[in-house]
């Protein structure tokens, strides 16, 4: 993180300690715990993008969100670290190379603050992966884009470095990004971008007009608000990188501006909301507004006034919220708005740093310079527009590319009879109850598509065995209820039947005079749940003789009594 120490490096004792490890007790202890809080961003990721696709496609979102750790995380680990932070003789000022398979051995003097500088840029790294996958939602091959989160990680790492690594173009002219407004932000929204473009609407989805789709979970999508708010308070906190000297000073400053500009984002869009639907809040209004504020103020974000905070957010908000339906005209279909929330946002983040940033004595997180309108001319602010600049076009070209790649070895687009029936159903063999499933494979199965391995599938929530048990009961309370109207027949005619002195009218021996009678025997008699007789010879299936002339054989359920 461009926090002051950065690019400084060091000496101490015999060697020389890079600026992205110095780092004393305390402020490893603050980076570990920061990467703690930021890791949970993953469960607001999952939340929100799970709340605003269509139940049957929750699921799989959930499992891309997944997905995005384990593969990511372990291609960070393979080659991103060193792509970002290498310190190897052919770095360059495009790309680090150095320290792949990060593992420090014991007894390196380092070894703590490397594996918490690692772990630090880790849950960076797939937070940035993780932006993509709302936007590829309900029409995007799950194999492809597990390949794609496979090798996404070089699409984020290489501009990471040019703003945060001592070898990178970027962070030598002197640009300023504290959190992640546009390494992280920038680059994910523009990789939303383009794969929203390059996969294409969902089916019908601009048959009736540009207007948002029905949420799928609108619950899940507010709580997973909440829950990346948490972590970004320890996103831009914790991008201080420790709390020595001034640097606790300054944790406290990112944390409360943070705040003040969701502020002002969540009222700017807010008030946009009522104004557009006649006094009405739309939901996804409001979550993008607060999250394109906090994108906004990401990476500027101990740089800035309470009052400046609150005008960034709500320019960063009102951004956002004008853009989700300049998008949708213009085709590109992004269910959660991520293009919108990170992509124009997280320009607009990165450009304001050049015009409001003071100079945070006594760190040299600016190198000494102003924002335009703190007298410091515009240096800070061409070079801002810069790096928004490169930053963008790295995000979509490199995203473009990568998936052509990936389409050519996978398709990265679903089938159209997958898209209908839905990722969790024909992906992770999960079946939805109620949401159409049943009217998707009807529909489906006149056209000859093939549904063996899918149309058995149970629904969730439902224990299937309990099921055909109660199937079994009620099938049983049909057949008693047909015989006992046939014994009120019999007691109907009873006048005709001679019953010996004392003989109960129990007792009675039916002696079968055509197939169609019920009985060849006596059958001892039993309640059953609701008033019913009938005798069982297991546990599981009552037992019951045809009835009114019924051949048993044909009934698999009742087995026939001699």
């Amino acid at each position: 993180m461009n926090n002051g120490t950065v690019g400084a490096p060091r000496n101490h004792s015999n060697y020389v300690i890079p600026g992205l490890y110095d780092l004393s007790v305390e402020d490893t202890n603050w980076v570990l715990t920061s990467s703690f809080i930021i890791f949970t961003m993953q469960t607001g990721f999952g939340m929100l993008e799970s709340g605003c696709v269509s139940i049957k496609n929750e699921v799989n979102i959930m499992m891309k969100n997944v997905i995005d750790i384990v593969l990511g995380g372990f291609t960070y680990w393979l080659f991103g670290y060193g792509m970002s932070f290498g310190r190897g003789p052919l770095s360059n000022p495009f790309i680090a190379i150095g320290d792949f398979l990060l593992d420090p051995p014991v007894g390196d003097a380092l070894m703590g603050q490397i594996f918490a500088a690692f772990l630090f840029q880790l849950s960076f790294a797939t937070t940035a992966t993780t932006i993509v996958s709302g936007a590829m939602a309900e029409r995007c091959n799950f194999k492809a884009y597990c390949l794609f989160s496979f090798l996404n990680t070089a699409v984020y790492c290489i501009p990471a470095g040019w703003v945060w690594g001592e070898h990178g173009f970027l962070n030598k002219l002197g640009a300023v990004d504290i959190a992640g407004s546009g390494p992280v932000h920038l680059i994910g929204g523009a990789s939303a971008f383009a794969s929203a473009a390059m996969l294409g609407p969902r089916l019908g989805r601009y048959s009736e007009g540009y207007d948002p789709l029905p949420l799928g979970n609108p619950v899940n999508a507010c709580m997973g608000l909440f829950v990346l708010w948490w972590g970004w308070l320890a996103f831009n906190s914790g991008s201080t990188y420790g709390v020595s000297g001034a640097k606790w000073q300054y944790a406290a400053r990112a944390a409360v501006m943070t705040m003040m500009g969701s502020f002002g984002g969540g009222f700017t869009s807010s008030i946009y909301s009522f104004w557009r639907h006649g006094g009405g809040m739309d939901i996804m209004d409001l979550i993008n507004g607060v999250l394109g504020s906090l994108v906004s103020i990401t990476a500027g974000c101990f740089l800035y006034r309470a009052w400046e905070a609150l005008v960034i957010g709500a320019i960063g908000s009102l951004f956002c919220v004008l853009a989700m339906p300049l998008f949708d005209r213009m085709g590109v279909d992004d269910p959660v708005g991520a293009s919108a929330v990170h992509g124009v946002c997280g320009i607009w983040g990165v450009i304001a740093v050049g015009l409001f940033a003071d100079n945070p004595i006594p760190l040299d997180t600016t190198n000494g310079r102003s924002g335009l309108f703190k007298g410091g001319g515009w240096y800070l602010l061409g070079i801002q527009t810069l790096s928004a600049l490169c930053l963008a076009c790295w995000g979509v070209c490199s995203t473009f590319l990568l998936l052509y790649v990936i389409n050519k070895i996978i398709p990265i687009r679903m089938d159209p009879h997958e898209e209908l029936l839905g990722a969790d159903l024909t992906e992770h063999r999960i079946r939805h109850s109620q949401i159409g499933l049943s009217r998707a494979i009807s529909a489906l199965a006149p056209i000859k598509v093939d549904l063996k391995d899918i149309a058995g599938i149970q629904p969730i929530g439902i224990n299937p065995g309990h099921e055909r048990s109660i199937d079994q009961l009620r099938a049983a309370e049909d057949k008693l209820q047909q015989w006992q109207s046939y014994l009120e027949q019999v007691s109907g005619s009873r006048a005709n039947v001679k019953m010996d002195a004392g003989q109960s009218h129990a007792d009675i021996n039916f002696k079968p005079r055509t197939a169609g009678n019920v009985f060849n025997r006596r059958i001892p008699a039993r309640k059953s749940i609701s008033g019913g007789l009938y005798r069982s010879n297991n546990s599981e299936l009552p037992v019951i003789g045809s009835v009114m002339g019924q051949k048993p054989e044909k009934d698999p359920n009742f087995a026939w009594v001699d």
